[in-house]
C-alpha cells in the first residue's frame, strides 16, 4: 500500500513538471526566456523534493517550500501562458504535510500573497476580486496538506498501538508459559523429591537404632517414589512438547500408579478435548492423587470424570487418614497452581474438607471446565 501510494506521487510530481514543461510559454535562451526557463527549474526542483524522505530536518524543508513559493509566483510573473500556478498550489499543500502548523500556514500566506499580487499587477485593477480571489486560493490546499498528515499520524499512532499490543501479547504468552511450565516443575519435583529426600533421612536415622526391617522399608518407599517421579516426569515432558494424551487411558494409568485400581467412574458421553484441556486434567488429576497420599494415608481414593454437553468436570475424593501423614512435606503450591490451570481454561476449581456422607472427614477437589 504504502509502495502504492509512493509510486503515484511520482506520477503526479512528473505529470506536473511534463504539463509546465509544455504549455509555460516564452522559453528561450536569453531575455525573459531565459528567465522562464530558470525559474521552471526551480521549480522542478522544489516540486521534486516532496519525495524528500520524513527525517529530513524541518528547517532545511521550511526553507526549500519558501523559496518554491516565492519561484511559483516568479514564474506566474515573467511567463506569459501556461499552467505555472500548479507549482504553488503543490507546494502549498505539501509544505501543510510537511511542516508545522504555524511554519505551513505562513508559507500559505506568503504563496497567497505573492501570486494575488502577480495576478493582480498582471491583469489589471478593472478584475480585483477575480485576480486575488485566483491568486489567494494558492494557499487553500494547505487545508488538505495538513488534514493529510493527521491521517498520517492517526494510521502511525494506530500502528503503533498494534504494535505494541503485540508485544504485550507475546510477552503475556511467554510468562503464561513460563507460569505452566513452572506449575509441572513443581508437580513433578516438589512432591516427590521431598518425599524421596524424607524417607532417604528416615532411613538414615533408623541405621544407629539397627532396626534393619524399618530401614529397608523406608529405602523401598524412597525406591518407589523414584519411579513414581519417573513416571510423572514423561507425563510432563509430554505435556511441555504439547502432545495429545488419551484422557480416560492416561487418567487410568495415574489412578493405578498411585495405587488404586477401580475407583474411577465416567458419566456422560466421552468426547475428545482440546490437548491443553487433557493437559491441564491430568496435571490437576496428578496433584489431587498426591495431595490425598500424602495428607491422608490408607484412605480410600474415589475419581470422578463427567461430561456434559457445556462442561467437562472432574472430581478427586478422598476419605478420611487411616495412617499416619506425612508432616511437613510440600511446598503449598499445589492448590494454587490447580486453581492457575483452571483459571486458564476459564474454568472453576473448588476444593474443601468433606462434612457428610461415607467419607465424612476427608477432602474433595473438583474442577469444572466449559466446553
Amino acid at each position: 500500500m504504502l509502495r502504492h501510494d509512493a509510486s503515484l506521487q511520482w506520477a503526479v510530481t512528473l505529470l506536473i513538471i511534463a504539463i509546465a514543461v509544455i504549455t509555460v510559454r516564452p522559453v528561450g535562451v536569453s531575455g525573459r526566456g531565459l528567465a522562464v526557463v530558470a525559474l521552471l527549474v526551480v521549480n522542478s526542483v522544489a516540486l521534486l523534493a516532496r519525495h524528500l524522505p520524513p527525517a529530513f530536518p524541518r528547517r532545511a524543508a521550511l526553507v526549500w517550500l519558501t523559496a518554491g513559493a516565492v519561484a511559483s509566483a516568479g514564474l506566474l510573473e515573467v511567463s506569459n501562458s501556461g499552467s505555472g500556478y500548479l507549482f504553488a498550489y503543490f507546494l502549498v499543500g505539501h509544505a501543510g504535510y510537511r511542516l508545522a502548523l504555524k511554519p505551513a500556514l505562513a508559507v500559505a500566506a506568503l504563496s497567497s500573497l505573492l501570486c494575488g499580487a502577480v495576478f493582480y499587477f498582471y491583469v489589471g485593477p478593472d478584475h480585483q476580486v477575480l485576480t486575488w480571489t485566483f491568486g489567494l486560493s494558492t494557499g487553500i490546499p494547505v487545508v488538505a496538506g495538513i488534514l493529510g498528515r493527521s491521517r498520517q499520524q492517526a494510521a502511525e499512532a494506530r500502528l503503533q498501538a498494534a504494535e505494541s499490543a503485540e508485544r504485550a501479547e507475546a510477552r503475556t504468552a511467554v510468562l503464561t508459559e513460563r507460569g505452566r511450565i513452572a506449575r509441572d516443575v513443581h508437580d513433578v519435583l516438589a512432591h516427590s523429591l521431598a518425599g524421596i529426600n524424607m524417607h532417604l533421612e528416615l532411613a538414615d536415622a533408623l541405621m544407629d537404632t539397627g532396626d534393619l526391617e524399618k530401614v529397608r522399608a523406608a529405602h523401598n518407599k524412597a525406591q518407589s517414589l523414584v519411579r513414581e517421579s519417573l513416571k510423572q516426569a514423561q507425563w510432563t515432558v509430554h505435556a511441555l512438547r504439547e502432545d495429545s494424551l488419551p484422557l480416560l487411558e492416561s487418567l487410568t494409568a495415574m489412578i493405578e500408579s498411585s495405587g488404586h485400581r477401580e475407583v474411577l467412574t465416567v458419566t456422560g458421553a466421552v468426547r475428545e478435548l482440546p490437548a491443553q484441556v487433557t493437559q491441564n486434567v491430568l496435571r490437576i488429576a496428578q496433584e489431587a492423587l498426591t495431595n490425598a497420599a500424602r495428607h491422608a494415608p490408607g484412605a480410600e481414593i474415589a475419581v470422578e470424570l463427567a461430561f456434559d454437553a457445556a462442561s467437562t468436570s472432574l472430581a478427586v475424593r478422598n476419605g478420611p487418614a487411616t495412617g499416619e501423614a506425612t508432616a511437613g512435606v510440600g511446598s503449598g503450591m499445589g492448590l494454587i497452581g490447580m486453581r492457575e490451570r483452571v483459571a486458564l481454561l476459564g474454568g472453576t476449581l473448588t476444593a474443601g474438607p468433606l462434612t457428610g456422607g461415607p467419607d465424612r472427614g476427608g477432602w474433595q477437589v473438583e474442577a469444572v471446565i466449559r466446553g
